[in-house]
């Protein structure tokens, strides 16, 4: 249990995501738009319109699924071993990889898919705890950073074995050595495809 902060009833957003997905649903659609069969949008590489009952869905529901079953799995590891969410724990690994260990919100923010407000929500938690420190922008004034302290370092480095245990039995030991590859690849090309597309947004 984490010192100085009580253990959270509310899930958090990782969890939060998992639930919604486990109800075997698409965020954002009804269980009735998955019943109706009218085209909804085009697979490039596939052979028509994608339909709510096409057979090609099969891989993203299983996508879905194994993201939201494996995140919850890592998340309720970290908050029972450390007392950290996976978000938080991801957060400071993201600071403890960028430069001087300090990121301004907004790209911290990006990084870590949530929005600004979400973001500065999840900093100002471990601001609360001492792992990390806000800071004025040395460029830009008007603009803040978040960076990592020693105490947010000496957290990460304990919580680290407990995260890397979970992606080995959750995640790896799932896939055939000889498909890491391909999973990389694929994963690779979607965020990369996911990003393009938001970029031209």
């Amino acid at each position: 249990m984490l010192a100085g902060r009580p253990r959270r009833i509310a899930a958090s957003l990782t969890t939060q995501r998992a639930r919604r997905y486990d109800l075997g649903t698409v965020p954002g659609t009804t269980t009735r738009a998955l019943r109706e069969t009218t085209p909804i949008a085009t697979a490039e590489s596939g052979t028509g319109p994608l339909t709510a009952r096409d057979a090609r869905l099969a891989p993203w529901r299983a996508f879905v699924t194994a993201q939201a079953h494996v995140s919850r799995r890592l998340d309720e590891d970290l908050r029972a071993e450390h007392g950290l969410s996976l978000q938080e724990y991801v957060a400071l690994l993201i600071l403890a990889e960028a430069p001087e260990r300090r990121l301004r919100m907004g790209r911290l923010a990006d990084s870590l898919t949530l929005s600004k407000s979400g973001a500065t929500r999840l900093i100002d938690r471990l601001v609360d705890d001492g792992f990390v420190a806000r800071l004025s922008c040395p460029s830009d004034l008007r603009g803040a950073e978040a960076a990592l302290t020693e105490a947010g370092v000496d957290r990460l480095r304990t919580a680290a074995p407990t995260h890397l245990r979970g992606i080995a039995d959750y995640f790896l030991s799932a896939i055939q050595k000889s498909d890491l590859e391909v999973v990389e690849r694929t994963m690779q090309s979607v965020a990369d495809r996911a990003c393009g597309t938001r970029d031209r947004a």
